[in-house]
């Protein structure tokens, strides 16, 4: 059985197009610049899990034919990471217990927050969700090679998130403004690098493009594929000026690998 990392969603927090049906920059006509929230999808052997729960998260998988969900690991607490949660009680429905989340202290603060009814039970409302914190290592038994993934905390702007490095082969960091130096290491060489490039110009909580490119020559990863693209960023312009091994992301990119 091959594995596959799906990009459900690779825009920026508003989506492009914007809910008004601005397109900023990107041509309306390329299929690629049809971008939702950042949201991921890995399955591994028989293990479903997803990565953020995104306002487009019934879209997403609606549209990639993806069925079951084991669990959940979270970013950070952001809407745009965060709002479609309500859509995981269709996984409950169908199993009838509650699904795994992982989550980072203040992610969890946040959730069961703004959340509480998906994690405690209330009158003719069962709680549909467990929540978990993040380990150092979060080990996944698979029916063939178990599955490890490692979360990786990185500055996003004025908060940290998580990003997730599995089995050390892909690297998925969405919502990144700084990878910490002593993590770089653990990235060398990588098979995929899945990385925040908000834009051309500098952002506070987001890489820009002159700063993934200066991190790539770093790392030295095999494939770079960018993601978490503003409504100014054309997927076609942008591939026409980046490296071979480099590449845009757009919502539906499978990757696969054993």
């Amino acid at each position: 059985m091959t594995n596959k990392f799906t990009i459900l969603g690779s825009g920026s927090s508003l989506g492009v197009p914007r809910i008004d049906g601005d397109f900023g920059k990107c041509n309306p006509n390329d299929q690629k610049n049809h971008r939702t929230r950042c949201c991921a999808h890995l399955k591994f052997n028989e293990i479903s899990i997803l990565i953020d729960t995104s306002p487009d998260l019934r879209s997403q998988l609606l549209r990639n034919k993806i069925k079951d969900v084991d669990c959940v690991l979270y970013t950070h607490a952001h809407a745009d990471q965060t709002h479609g949660i309500n859509d995981l009680r269709a996984f409950y429905i169908k199993y009838r217990k509650r699904l795994n989340v992982y989550a980072d202290r203040l992610t969890k603060k946040h959730l069961m927050s703004s959340f509480g009814y998906c994690f405690k039970n209330k009158p003719g409302y069962p709680a549909i969700l467990k929540m978990n914190l993040l380990k150092k290592k979060i080990y996944f038994k698979s029916k063939k090679k178990n599955l490890i993934i490692e979360p990786i905390i990185a500055q996003h702007g004025y908060i940290e998130a998580a990003s997730y490095l599995i089995n050390k082969k892909i690297y998925y960091g969405s919502d990144v403004s700084k990878i910490y130096d002593k993590d770089i290491k653990k990235l060398h060489k990588l098979d995929f690098f899945i990385i925040d490039c908000l834009r051309y110009e500098y952002h506070p909580s987001h890489y820009n493009l002159e700063e993934v490119l200066s991190l790539i020559k770093i790392i030295k990863p095999k494939k770079t594929i960018l993601t978490n693209l503003h409504s100014s960023v054309d997927y076609t312009k942008l591939k026409k000026i980046l490296p071979k091994n480099v590449i845009p992301a757009y919502d539906g990119m499978k990757i696969l690998f054993n």
